[in-house]
């Protein structure tokens, strides 16, 4: 079993900053890559940033320059850093990670998500 925990959502204001924190956990050989989707009412889930083991990262065109994803040394938790929030930021956020399991399958894990609310 692996688990995904995420912090740190909440209201802020427009202009304000939040910074969302993702641990995985149990049974993990290694992890591919881990990243955060979010999901606004009404609409689709859409990628927010992705880092990957190497060190790459990638981020939705909406948040370039405002959104910083990051990793502790060990790699098993990640963050997101959410800079000048507007309140189109408002969704649900996931954590999402490709894990090899202890059954050396790669498979995408998700959180539980978080809600990120920004009043104009």
């Amino acid at each position: 079993q692996v688990q995904l925990v995420e912090s740190g959502g909440g209201l802020v204001q427009a202009g304000g900053s939040l910074r969302l924190s993702c641990a995985a956990s149990g049974s993990i050989v290694s992890i591919n890559a881990m990243g955060w989707y979010r999901q606004a009412p009404g609409k689709q889930r859409e990628l927010v940033a992705v880092i990957r083991s190497g060190g790459s990262t990638n981020y939705a065109d909406s948040v370039k320059g405002r959104f910083t994803i990051s990793r502790d040394n060990a790699g098993n938790t990640v963050y997101l850093q959410m800079n000048s929030l507007k309140p189109e930021d408002t969704a649900v956020y996931y954590c999402y990670a490709a894990i090899i399991n202890r059954s050396w399958s790669l498979s995408a894990y998700w959180g539980q998500g978080t809600q990120v609310t920004v009043s104009s």
